[in-house]
């Protein structure tokens, strides 16, 4: 495709073995869905520059706005999305709130997209 055409096939066949195995292999309509939402919120260009922070560093609100140059308040909402996407977390010490990653397949989600796009 270096010469910018599409390529498609010069006939119309359909590999129906192919596709009712690919069929039991997909998962089910929800799950895709889910995955979807997960792709959306990191859509975000915001957001994901806080859960590529995050999968540095665990980070307060006020770590995280000096580093987005953004008010504390749409900090707060962009986790909030993130935490109900279950992509963050958070764990309180004192009167300080401490967010990270909420487990290992989101730095692994992000740290291959990253290697995706540096390739």
């Amino acid at each position: 495709m270096a010469n910018g055409n599409t390529a498609t096939c010069s006939e119309t066949v359909v590999h129906q073995e192919k596709i009712e195995r690919v069929q039991k292999a997909l998962p089910a309509a929800e799950r895709v869905r889910a995955m979807a939402d997960t792709f959306k919120a990191l859509a975000d260009a915001t957001r994901l520059q806080i859960v590529l922070a995050l999968s540095r560093e665990e980070l307060c609100v006020c770590d995280l706005t000096a580093l987005n140059s953004v008010s504390a308040s749409a900090i707060s909402h962009q986790l909030r999305v993130l935490r109900n996407m279950r992509l963050v977390k958070y764990r309180k010490e004192g009167k300080m709130v401490y967010y990270s990653l909420d487990d290992q397949h989101i730095n692994n989600l992000i740290t291959d997209a990253y290697q995706h796009v540096t390739e």
